[in-house]
């Protein structure tokens, strides 16, 4: 399980600019993205379900993407269902 940020987001978003160090940071040019994707999956439709107040709640406390993380949960409990079925 994923443990809580200990980063202080207010002071971090209060911060100029100006005042961030970047020289650990590599510099890139543009041959840096030829082989980058962008991958995005066209095959996910929006949907309303119901679900427990508390696995919303704790879903949302893994951090950003709790949707995301529902879904793979979702997808794996097909496979293992589907898995079993062949069987």
């Amino acid at each position: 399980m994923k443990k809580p940020s200990k980063t202080d987001f207010n002071k971090l978003n209060s911060l100029k600019d100006s005042k961030i160090d970047y020289s650990e940071i590599p510099k890139t040019d543009s041959g840096f993205w030829e082989d980058a994707q962008v991958i995005y999956n066209p095959n996910k439709k929006p949907v309303s379900i119901r679900l427990d107040e508390e696995v919303i709640d704790w879903f949302k406390s893994l951090g950003k993407g709790y949707q995301t993380k529902i879904n793979e949960v979702l997808k794996l409990y097909m496979q293992s269902v589907k898995k079993q079925q062949s069987s």
